[in-house]
């Protein structure tokens, strides 16, 4: 299934099968592609207008060759520039030798053990060491190269990809240059937009390079973009409340009932018809005080924590109800355990799995794969980490192939949160990939994970597919996010009622 509200995101095997089609189908001839790589990097250098010398740092590669083109732009509009080689010229890609004949100036072979040195006194430096194609860890001379560049002191201007992150996860496995922009071609990739090879990016221009419109894109695997907000069915004159969508919200423990109150409000705020709170029967008095327009619902109860006995009573509870979210502020004692295991792989309806809900299923994601109805689960590294026995290192070191991961697991829709949340269908055999490029640091604060579980609900109930509407709550809330934080004055001021608050201007199309 197709999603034009996603805008395209390439992997290295896709933007080789680009300059395939470009090359091979369209006539481009190579060379061509390669003048407008570098033409592009040395606007971006003019643009940044360095104090000293451009230096130059160049692979073997095409990425080598970007770099020599831009080298000999830039000289010839009057800048000081230095080429330096990391390997021997006579090991140049064909095109990038046929670039080192034409440069006007003596490029310079350096290795690892004269790169440092060579690098002293950089007005700015151009990274085109490793391309779309690298993956793994940078040996010498390239490791070296990419230490030397972020230790020189000077700006660095990445050619394609900053070299060391892998272009179709952002994965860095080992040393990665820290560039300050980086001028891409044709489209925006995978890595320039998730961490860590995000944090490696800094300020990213997709630059035209003059391939035919009709290139091959990616399948599913993009930006959430505005118009995913257009998917939204909005009430007319013939609408009540049960035609608008009602979520389930199962949740709370003693010191937690705000968890459960921020999920069920943003669930109406997100435009369900209504939302019923089923909390442990001792805090139903606590919620009806904090809620006003959602309604409770008592559950049998061990102190103030669910009972084992809680599952039964849900059944009839769940009946009718368009969505569940299941977990917030619930807690991890045995009874609340039992109730998000039992009840997960049962529940009738659309399931949005969020907080203690997933911790219950630490180690047995596959439980989740047996549901008739579709799951979306929305850890941060750590519960995710739990879920697929990793640390939370592991996990944020490779966010994109874990998710994916758990996706297949699960057999389900993963929000993986972060200030690049992933959004990976899992109930799709292509594996779409979502990416949320707005950040917002408002949303760095208690609550905002619950408001978000509960405008999935909302979203699932008023009538969105699951991946749908995880991607529209994604995108919304980063909006509440930047939006609250206008609102108030700074983003580090900004609690989770504010992001509620602005989530109608949020969701705006």
């Amino acid at each position: 299934m197709q999603h034009d509200w996603l805008e395209p995101l390439h992997h290295a095997p896709g933007m080789r099968a680009v300059d395939a089609w470009a090359i091979e189908q369209e006539g481009v001839p190579s060379l061509q592609l390669m003048e407008a790589a570098g033409a592009a990097v040395a606007a971006e250098v003019r643009a940044a207008a360095p104090a000293g010398p451009v230096l130059v740092v160049c692979g073997k590669g095409n990425n080598g060759g970007d770099g020599l083109v831009a080298a000999r732009l830039l000289a010839e509009t009057g800048f000081a520039v230095e080429v330096l080689l990391l390997w021997p010229a006579a090991e140049l890609s064909d095109d990038a030798a046929e670039n080192l004949k034409r440069l006007p100036l003596e490029a310079r072979e350096v290795g690892a053990d004269g790169i440092a040195e060579a690098l002293n006194g950089a007005g700015l430096v151009v990274d085109a060491v490793f391309g779309t194609g690298f993956e793994g860890v940078a040996r010498s001379p390239a490791l070296e190269a990419i230490r030397a560049m972020n230790e020189c002191g000077a700006p660095i201007v990445a050619a394609d990809v900053a070299s060391g992150v892998n272009a179709s996860s952002g994965a860095v496995e080992g040393a990665a240059v820290h560039a300050g922009s980086t001028v891409t071609f044709h489209s925006a990739k995978l890595g320039h937009r998730i961490a860590p090879g995000k944090r490696m990016t800094g300020r990213l221009t997709v630059a035209d390079i003059g391939i035919p419109p009709g290139a091959p894109g990616p399948v599913n695997n993009g930006e959430i973009s505005r118009r995913v907000l257009e998917r939204l069915p909005h009430r007319d004159e013939g609408s009540t409340k049960f035609t608008s969508g009602s979520v389930l919200v199962v949740g709370g423990s003693r010191g937690l009932t705000g968890a459960v109150a921020l999920c069920a409000t943003a669930a109406i705020r997100a435009g369900a018809g209504y939302a019923t709170a089923a909390v442990p029967a001792p805090l139903e008095p606590i919620l009806e005080a904090k809620l006003t327009e959602v309604m409770t619902r008592g559950l049998p109860a061990d102190g103030a924590g669910f009972s084992a006995d809680a599952a039964a009573a849900l059944t009839d509870l769940g009946e009718g109800m368009d969505a569940m979210v299941l977990g917030p502020g619930m807690g991890g004692a045995d009874g609340a355990v039992h109730l998000a295991r039992r009840l997960a792989p049962e529940v009738a309806a659309p399931l949005v799995l969020d907080a203690d809900g997933l911790n219950a299923h630490s180690g047995a994601l596959p439980r989740l794969a047996r549901r008739a109805e579709p799951t979306v689960i929305t850890p941060h590294a750590g519960e995710l980490g739990r879920l697929l026995r990793q640390s939370s290192g592991q996990i944020n070191a490779e966010r994109l192939e874990s998710a994916r991961a758990a996706a297949i697991d699960g057999r389900c829709v993963v929000v993986l949160k972060g200030d690049d949340t992933l959004v990976v269908n899992g109930c799709d055999p292509d594996l779409p990939v979502a990416v949320n490029t707005i950040s917002s640091p408002a949303l760095a604060t208690a609550g905002t994970g619950d408001v978000l579980a509960g405008t999935i609900g909302g979203l699932i109930a008023r009538g969105l597919e699951p991946f749908e509407a995880a991607c529209a709550a994604v995108f919304a809330c980063a909006r509440a996010g930047v939006r609250a934080a206008d609102n108030i004055g700074g983003a580090d001021s900004v609690i989770a009622s504010d992001v509620i608050a602005a989530l109608p201007w949020g969701l705006g199309a």
